[in-house]
């Protein structure tokens, strides 16, 4: 997708500006008064607020003594990166900013890990499913915004067919597949792509089925993402009614790595999970 990564360049920048002036032991006011320029501008600019233009980022590398040439520029072409139009401009108001650093995150995944408890995951959705889904989600979305989210949605599912495809490992609560989203030739059709998807060598499906009971993270449906070659490396992704959150500190994804070990455990294996999907698929049709 053009336009990828300007959320994510940015970030990244911004981190890498942060540990620059914390390893030259400078406050974010002696950098300011260096740079000639507010404290507020560092700060935003190290939080990922505001962008950073190459001339600040070759002046804060003078500042704080960075000797090493292929850094500075390096740091420079990830600040131009950052000030490119990004998804927004190329898909428009989706209704939600943080759709769009999500999809940066996906993008750039070397390996994407998944729960989902009450729908099926975006990755695998046919059009009428993902419609029908948003549109029961968000009853008063706009159709023109609803239509942009299922075109990128769509769009979004060619990152499996890739030739450097991340590895994608989802994690689908047996509830998932019971529940009707749009009719029942909606489902058949959801079913279909779903076992299709799943024979993908890079795809692993397992259906946590009822007679498990409670388990980790049930009330918490999570995307864990591993980057390639990024900082930070690792970032979970969860969401509730009033807001979405992106977890990165060590301290907070230590159990989303104890969680993910644990469902796998007690999930079917990816066999028997095909076997159930093809119950429900049966199960759905002669309701």
């Amino acid at each position: 997708m053009a336009g990828t990564n300007t959320t994510l360049r940015r970030r990244q920048l911004a981190n890498r500006l942060r540990k620059l002036r914390q390893d030259a032991n400078m406050t974010v006011e002696k950098a300011a008064e260096e740079l000639l320029c507010s404290p507020a501008k560092i700060s935003r600019m190290e939080t990922g607020q505001r962008g950073a233009s190459p001339r600040d980022v070759r002046d804060l590398c003078r500042i704080y003594g960075v000797a090493d040439e292929k850094l500075v520029s390096q740091l420079m072409t990830m600040a131009r990166e950052s000030r490119q139009p990004g998804l927004k401009q190329e898909w428009g108001d989706l209704g939600d900013d943080a759709l769009y650093l999500y999809m940066e995150l996906e993008a750039t995944a070397s390996a994407i890990t998944e729960l989902q408890t009450a729908h099926l995951p975006a990755l695998f959705q046919t059009q009428a499913y993902a419609a029908a889904l948003i549109r029961g989600l968000l009853p008063n979305i706009r159709q023109d915004v609803l239509d942009r989210r299922v075109e990128a949605r769509l769009k979004r599912q060619e990152l499996l067919d890739t030739d450097d495809a991340p590895r994608y490992w989802t994690f689908i609560d047996e509830a998932a597949l019971h529940r009707v989203v749009g009719d029942r030739a909606t489902m058949a059709e959801q079913f279909d792509k779903l076992l299709t998807r799943a024979q993908a060598p890079h795809v692993t499906v397992q259906v946590i089925p009822f007679n498990v009971g409670p388990y980790m993270c049930a009330d918490n449906p999570f995307v864990f993402f591993k980057l390639r070659n990024q900082s930070p490396s690792e970032v979970v992704y969860r969401e509730s009614l009033d807001r979405v959150e992106y977890l990165e500190k060590p301290s907070e994804l230590e159990i989303y790595h104890e969680a993910v070990d644990r469902i796998r455990a007690v999930a079917l294996p990816p066999a028997e999970s095909l076997k159930r999907i093809l119950q429900a698929k049966s199960d759905i049709s002669t309701t």
